[in-house]
C-alpha cells in the first residue's frame, strides 16, 4: 500500500514506520525536515509546515494516498489543513484519551460524542490539550463524516525512548529525593508501551473499520505502586510534599480503557505488569549512571 506518515520520526512513530516497513508498505514520510530520520533510501520524503494551510496544500494537492497516518494532528484547524489538501483512501489520526471527559474505569469509545457538541476551528494554543484533541475529533465527526477515517485514542505512551521523560520524572525524583508535588497517588492509571503503541497504528493500515478505537496494556497501576517499586529497588525514599516540582501525571483522574473493539479486529495487547518494571528498571540504571 502507498502509505503518507505525517510525523513518524521520533518516539512511537518509529516503531510504527519500521512496522509498515517491514511490511512491504511504500512509505512517504511528510514532516519540516528538521529532524534526522534513521530509514534511509527506504522511505520518501516531503517537507511540510503542519500548521500552515498553504504548505499543506502545495506539499500535497494533486498526490493520492491509500492511507494517510497522521501522528501530529491536534487541533481542529490541523484536521481541515491536511483533509482539504491530501486525496486518500483511510485517514488515521493520533487521537487520545484525552478526549473523554471525565476520564473514568472502563472507558470505551462511545463515551465521546463527537456530534452533540459545538465544532470550534482553532488552533493549537487555543484550548487546554484535552479540548484541542476533542475539537480535532469533532472535526472529523460533523465535517468529514462522509471520508473514511479512524482516531486512534492512546493514553500516556511509555518507553526508553519517550522524549517527554514523564514517567522518568518520578524514578529521577524518588531515587535523589528531590521533593515532588504529586496530586494523584492512588489513581489507577493505564498505559501503553511505545512499541506496541506503533504496531497498533500499522495494524490498521488494511483493517475494515471506521470511527474511533482506544488502545492500552491490559491492566492498570498508580503513582504510588511506581514510587514504591523504585523505593524498594534502590533503598531511597520518595520526598512527596506539595512545595515539590509539580509532577507530570498530576491530573490524572483514575480510569482504564476498554481495548475491546481493537481486540475483535485481532490485536492483542501486552499486560502492564509484564513491562513496566522492566521500564523502570532501565530508568533505574540510567539514573545510577547520571
Amino acid at each position: 500500500m502507498k502509505i503518507l506518515v505525517i510525523g513518524g520520526t521520533r518516539f512511537f512513530g518509529i516503531h510504527m514506520v519500521n512496522e509498515l516497513l517491514s511490511k512491504g508498505h511504500d512509505v512517504t514520510i511528510a514532516t519540516r525536515g528538521n529532524a534526522m530520520d534513521g530509514y534511509g533510501s527506504r522511505v520518501s520524503r516531503i517537507i511540510i509546515e503542519r500548521t500552515d494551510e498553504k504548505s499543506m496544500k502545495n506539499a500535497l494537492s494533486g498526490r493520492y494516498y491509500d492511507v494517510v497516518i497522521d501522528k501530529i494532528a491536534y487541533c481542529s484547524n490541523d484536521i481541515k489543513y491536511v483533509m482539504e489538501a491530501v486525496n486518500c483512501g483511510k485517514y488515521i489520526h493520533m487521537s487520545s484519551t484525552a478526549v473523554y471527559e471525565p476520564m473514568h474505569m472502563n472507558m470505551v469509545e462511545s463515551d465521546f460524542d463527537g456530534v452533540s457538541k459545538e465544532l470550534i476551528w482553532c488552533g493549537r494554543n487555543d484550548f487546554s490539550y484535552g479540548e484541542i484533541k476533542r475539537q480535532a475529533e469533532r472535526a472529523l465527526w460533523q465535517e468529514y463524516g462522509n471520508r473514511n477515517w479512524i482516531a486512534v485514542r492512546y493514553p500516556f505512551v511509555v518507553g526508553k525512548d519517550d522524549y517527554t521523560k514523564r514517567l522518568l520524572f518520578y524514578v529521577e525524583h524518588t531515587m535523589k529525593s528531590i521533593p515532588m508535588d504529586v496530586d494523584n497517588l492512588d489513581a489507577q492509571m493505564g498505559f501503553i508501551h511505545s512499541d506496541e503503541a506503533g504496531k497498533m497504528m500499522a495494524f490498521l493500515v488494511d483493517k475494515d473499520i471506521r470511527g474511533a478505537v482506544n488502545g492500552c496494556s491490559e491492566g492498570t497501576i498508580s503513582i504510588r505502586e511506581i514510587i514504591e517499586y523504585v523505593e524498594r529497588m534502590t533503598g531511597t525514599k520518595a520526598v512527596v510534599d506539595k512545595a515539590g516540582e509539580r509532577a507530570p501525571y498530576n491530573g490524572a483522574s483514575e480510569y482504564s480503557i476498554n481495548t475491546k473493539k481493537a481486540g475483535d479486529l485481532g490485536f492483542r495487547f501486552s499486560v502492564l505488569q509484564d513491562w513496566i518494571y522492566k521500564l523502570l528498571d532501565d530508568y533505574i540504571l540510567e539514573v545510577s549512571g547520571s
